[in-house]
C-alpha cells in the first residue's frame, strides 16, 4: 500500500503552484473534490479521470505528420491563444523596479510585434533571434515573434561571436534583439550576414543599430497584428549546448511546446488526487524565480511559459547570486524555484548561512543536470515548506519526459519519475531490442512533445529518429513500476581493465560527502588499465581528500573510486544546460599532473 503524506508534507498541498485554467470551459468538468472521492490509488487511476472525455485535460489520439499522438483536445491552438486567454491583470512580469501585468505584457508584446512585422518585414515562418539577459524584453520579443507566427529563435548568451554568427546564418535570422553584451559580440561577426540587429537596452550608441524603446514608443498602442497559426506550424529553435562541435538548432512546434506545459499540469492536478488531501486555495498569487537562463528549456517553459494558465509571477533576475535570490523569495514571496543542481544546491546553503524568511517556498524543482540524492533529503530537511521535485527532459522533448515530486521523490530520490501522458518511453540494447525492467542500456522517447527535426541537418534527422523514437544517448533503465532512473551518457562511460564505471554513479557519490558541492567524474588514460577514474571536485575550505576516499568506499566498489581527484577553490564551469563542462576539466587534470590527488602515488 502507498503510504499517505506525512503532516509536514500534507500541509504542503496547495493550489498555489498547481494550474488553474482560466477561458476554458468547464460545463462537463468534475472538481478536483468531486474525483478525490473517486479515491485514486494509483497515478495511471489518476490520469485515467483526468483525461476521460469532457474532463479539462480530456486526451485522444489523432494522427500528425502521419503518427498517432494522444493529444490535449482542450489545448490552446497556439501560442498565441495561450497569451490571448491569460491576459489578465495581475503581475506577471517582475525585474528590479519594474512590473507588468499580464495584460501590460500582451500589450507591450503587440507594439514589439508591430515593428517586427511593420518596420523588418517578418511574417509568418521568418526567424526572430533573442540574445540577452533575462530582461523582460526576453520574454516580450518571444511572445511577439511567436504570435506573428515567426519562429522564435532562442540565442545562447555566453556565445562569442563565432558561434553568434554561426547560429544567426545557421537559422537565417531576419532580426536579432540583441542588449549591449551581444550587440558587441555581433559587431565582431564576419560580414556577410543578413540579420538586422535591434538594440535592447543599449548603453552606447550603436550605430546603424535602432533602439527597441525608441521603435515601440513611435508605435504607440496598437493591437496585435493578425496572424493564422495552426497548431503543427513551427514556433521555436532552440540551440542543444554541446561541448563539441557546432551546436543543432531544435524545431518544435505550437503543439509540441504546448503539450509539455500541458503535461506539467496534469501531472500535478493526478499527484493532488493521488494524495487524498483536499487542496488548500492560495493565499497570494503564485511566483516562480527566474533563476536559470531563458535560452535553456528549463527557463523558457519550465518557468516562463508555464506560468501563464497557473497565472505566476516570474521574477527575473540579471544572473544568478544566491544571496540575491534568497532576498527577492523572501521579498516576493516566491513559491517555486527550478533550476539545476548547482543553483538548488547553492541555495539550501544559503537557506542554512543566512536568516532570510523562505517559508513561501512550496517546490525547488530541478532541471539541466542531475540532482544527488543527498541533495533531495537536504532540500526536505531545509526549506520549512517546500518539496523537492525533478523530472528528466531535453531541449528536444521541450523539457518535459518524466516528473517525480513531493514523497513520491523523496521514497525514490534516485529517480527521475514516470513518464508523461502524451509521452512513451522504452530502453533498448545496441541492437535495438526492448529491454525488461531493470536492465540498462539507451533510452528512446517519442510523443506529442517531442520536437520536429535539427533544423538543417536531415543527415542527423536520419539517424536519430527511428519510427517516431528518438535516440536520448542516455543510459537508463526503467523499474518495475515504471520509474525512470538515468545512469550515464552512453559517450561517458570509464572502462577500467574492463570494468564499465558510470561517471553520473561516482559524481553521486562525490556530493553526498558534506564538504564537496560539485563533482566531475571523467576518464583519465592509463597504460595499464587503459582508463583510470579521474574526477575535479570543488567544496568547503575544510575538504580533506582521504575523508572523502574513505568516505567514497562506504558508497562505491574500490575499483570505482577516483586514482585522481584534482581540488578547485570555485564552481566548476558549465554549458548552458547547466551541464558541467567536463572535457575541459578532464583536459586540464591531464594537462596539469602535479595539480591533482593520486591516490597510488600517496599509498
Amino acid at each position: 500500500m502507498r503510504p499517505r503524506p506525512s503532516s509536514k508534507s500534507a500541509n504542503r498541498f496547495s493550489t498555489a503552484d498547481k494550474p488553474c485554467l482560466p477561458r476554458i470551459p468547464h460545463h462537463t468538468q468534475l472538481s478536483v473534490s468531486v474525483i478525490a472521492f473517486m479515491n485514486p490509488s494509483t497515478r495511471n487511476d489518476a490520469l485515467a479521470l483526468l483525461t476521460a472525455p469532457g474532463q479539462v485535460f480530456e486526451l485522444q489520439t489523432l494522427p500528425i505528420n502521419g503518427r498517432p499522438l494522444r493529444v490535449f483536445t482542450n489545448a490552446p491552438s497556439s501560442l498565441r491563444e495561450l497569451y490571448l486567454q491569460t491576459a489578465s491583470d495581475l503581475p506577471f512580469l517582475i525585474y528590479e523596479d519594474e512590473r507588468l501585468s499580464f495584460r501590460e505584457a500582451w500589450q507591450a508584446a503587440a507594439r514589439i510585434a508591430h515593428v517586427l512585422a511593420h518596420g523588418y518585414g517578418v511574417s509568418k515562418g521568418d526567424r526572430v533571434a533573442v540574445a540577452m539577459r533575462n530582461y523582460p524584453e526576453w520574454i516580450l520579443s518571444f511572445t511577439a515573434a511567436t504570435s506573428l507566427g515567426a519562429i522564435a529563435v532562442a540565442m545562447n548568451a555566453w556565445w562569442q561571436p563565432d558561434e553568434m554568427a554561426y547560429g544567426l546564418a545557421d537559422s537565417g535570422a531576419k532580426v536579432l534583439l540583441a542588449d549591449q553584451e551581444r550587440l558587441d559580440r555581433f559587431a565582431q561577426c564576419e560580414p556577410g550576414l543578413t540579420t538586422r540587429a535591434i538594440a535592447v537596452r543599449p548603453t552606447r550608441d550603436n550605430p546603424g543599430i535602432a533602439v527597441l524603446s525608441d521603435l515601440t514608443a513611435a508605435v504607440g498602442d496598437v493591437p496585435m497584428p493578425q496572424a493564422d497559426i495552426a497548431p503543427d506550424d513551427d514556433a521555436t529553435i532552440l540551440y542543444t549546448s554541446g561541448s563539441t562541435g557546432h551546436p543543432k538548432g531544435v524545431v518544435s512546434t505550437h503543439r509540441n511546446v504546448l503539450s509539455a506545459l500541458l503535461s506539467w499540469e496534469l501531472d500535478g492536478q493526478a499527484a493532488v488526487l493521488q494524495s487524498g488531501v483536499e487542496p488548500v486555495p492560495p493565499a497570494t498569487q503564485p511566483g516562480t524565480l527566474m533563476a536559470v537562463p531563458l535560452f535553456h528549456a528549463t527557463g523558457s517553459h519550465a518557468a516562463y511559459l508555464s506560468s501563464y494558465r497557473s497565472q505566476r509571477k516570474v521574477v527575473c533576475m540579471y544572473k544568478w547570486d544566491p544571496q540575491a535570490a534568497a532576498a527577492l523569495i523572501e521579498r516576493e514571496r516566491i513559491t517555486s524555484v527550478v533550476g539545476p543542481a548547482a543553483v538548488t544546491g547553492d541555495l539550501v546553503r544559503e537557506a542554512l548561512r543566512t536568516g532570510h524568511d523562505l517559508s513561501s517556498l512550496l517546490s525547488v524543482g530541478g532541471g539541466g543536470a542531475p540532482r544527488a540524492p543527498e541533495q533531495v533529503k537536504q532540500i526536505e530537511a531545509v526549506f520549512k515548506q517546500a518539496l523537492p521535485a525533478t523530472g528528466w527532459g531535453m531541449t528536444e522533448t521541450n523539457a518535459i519526459g518524466t516528473g517525480i515530486g513531493g514523497l513520491d521523490y523523496l521514497e525514490h530520490p534516485a529517480s527521475s519519475g514516470r513518464c508523461s501522458a502524451v509521452m512513451e518511453l522504452k530502453v533498448v540494447d545496441e541492437d535495438g531490442r526492448s529491454l525488461p525492467a531493470g536492465e540498462r542500456g539507451e533510452l528512446l522517447v517519442r510523443g506529442t512533445a517531442l520536437f520536429r527535426e535539427y533544423w538543417n541537418r536531415p543527415d542527423v534527422n536520419a539517424k536519430i529518429f527511428e519510427d517516431g523514437w528518438f535516440r536520448t544517448g542516455d543510459v537508463a533503465f526503467l523499474d518495475p513500476e515504471g520509474y525512470l532512473y538515468i545512469v550515464d551518457r552512453i559517450k561517458d562511460l570509464i572502462i577500467r581493465g574492463g570494468e564499465n564505471i558510470g561517471c553520473g554513479q561516482v559524481e553521486a557519490a562525490l556530493v553526498m560527502h558534506p564538504d564537496v558541492h560539485e563533482a566531475a567524474v571523467y576518464a583519465v588514460p592509463d597504460e595499464r588499465l587503459g582508463e583510470e577514474v579521474g574526477a575535479t571536485v570543488y567544496g568547503s575550505p575544510t575538504l580533506d581528500i582521504a575523508s572523502v576516499r574513505s568516505f567514497l568506499l562506504q558508497h562505491l566498489a574500490k575499483f570505482e573510486v577516483p586514482r585522481y581527484i584534482r581540488v578547485v577553490d570555485a564552481p566548476l564551469p558549465r554549458i548552458a544546460s547547466g551541464k558541467i563542462l567536463k572535457r575541459q576539466l578532464r583536459d586540464e587534470a591531464i594537462a596539469s599532473p602535479g595539480s591533482h590527488h593520486d591516490a597510488q602515488a600517496q599509498a
